[in-house]
């Protein structure tokens, strides 16, 4: 990895280019087509994928799923307000989870959870850790999450919301962050994997008739993936682990596909952390990874990518710009714009070839 001053990773963004409303349909979404060997640029749709993709070709995504793990509610005693998030389960029956105001709590404060259709969960808060608190549940968590819990939408689509003073429509926002692919909360992630958001069941039905493979790992998708980077350099930021899994049978589809000449396309930076995070040789199981995939990195398992637009100076953006220069994806950010494109997670794609 080369040494980046993190202001390498800036750009300007016309806040008016970020979307707070997801594409209807999902393949809607506009997508930007360059190739890492030219400098062309093409425009298209997502729902355009079978056009830019060959029998041969092996998509792999991030089939974690998002639990609903925003929270709101009132502390019993004095009816204070609590809303928060809870980001990580702790044992078999609590959860830490960052809280607003949380100064303002106490241990042994009992908190009602109160779900968007009416559900009361009553919780009680154990210890504070650092910037953290440790929330007991009267029973199992990801049941009752699932009753009272919220779809953990980023707080710049919820302000949106509460300034347009929109009515909240909670299993529309389920269902419209998760991918259509997301498979069971063994380990559940506090956002989405974004690019995977646009992929409908039709469109993937079209690119397997057409020879496109299929096959999905799973990364948990943690806080750290949109924690800012405030060190002056890149690899002076402590990278956040992440707990990843990939199955033989995905592993044997991504070594055949390379070995038979096709293109590894990775959906979402998250995917592409997995296989590059796998060893050399690589083997299949469950792992944690911290690795940062900056410019200058060998790509050794991944061809290509489907992404959305990132946060500048994040992770995300050195990564991206890892596969096509930052340079040149500055570049590419600012023609993105002109063409008005939207930003971050319900935004608009780009798509990367070899």
């Amino acid at each position: 990895m080369h040494r980046l001053r993190i202001d390498e990773l800036d750009y300007p963004l016309d806040p008016a280019c970020v979307a707070t409303v997801p594409a209807e349909p999902r393949d809607s979404a506009r997508m930007m087509v360059i190739r890492r060997s030219s400098a062309e640029v093409e425009h298209a749709k997502v729902r355009d994928l079978p056009a830019w993709l060959a029998a041969g070709d092996l998509l792999v995504a991030n089939h974690t799923k998002v639990a609903p793990v925003r929270f709101e509610g009132e502390r019993l005693g004095d009816a204070r307000a609590v809303e928060g998030l809870f980001v990580a389960p702790v044992g078999d029956q609590a959860w830490t989870a960052l809280v607003k105001g949380a100064k303002r709590l106490r241990p042994g404060d009992r908190i009602e959870l109160r779900g968007a259709t009416g559900e009361r969960v009553v919780v009680i808060a154990r210890e504070r850790r650092e910037e953290s608190w440790v929330i007991d549940f009267p029973d199992a968590p990801t049941p009752i999450l699932e009753r009272v819990g919220r779809a953990p939408l980023p707080p710049y689509i919820l302000g949106a919301r509460r300034d347009r003073h929109e009515s909240i429509d909670e299993a529309s926002d389920r269902d419209r962050y998760q991918t259509v692919y997301a498979e069971a909360m063994s380990r559940p992630s506090v956002a989405a994997p974004t690019a995977g958001l646009h992929l409908t069941p039709g469109l993937l039905q079209l690119l397997r008739l057409q020879g496109v493979a299929w096959s999905s790992v799973e990364l948990q998708v943690g806080l750290g993936t949109f924690k800012p980077v405030e060190a002056d350099w890149l690899d002076q930021h402590p990278m956040h682990a992440e707990w990843c899994r990939i199955e033989q049978a995905s592993l044997d589809a991504v070594c055949a596909t390379r070995a038979a000449g096709g293109r590894v396309i990775a959906v979402g930076t998250t995917s592409v952390r997995v296989l590059e995070s796998l060893p050399e040789p690589p083997c299949a199981g469950e792992f944690d990874t911290r690795l940062m995939i900056a410019p200058g990195h060998a790509f050794r398992l991944v061809d290509g990518l489907l992404t959305n637009f990132h946060l500048p100076r994040s992770t995300l953006l050195a990564l991206v710009g890892a596969m096509v220069g930052l340079e040149r994806l500055r570049s590419l950010y600012a023609a993105a714009q002109r063409e008005g494109y939207r930003f971050y997670s319900y935004g608009d794609c780009m798509l990367i070839l070899p």
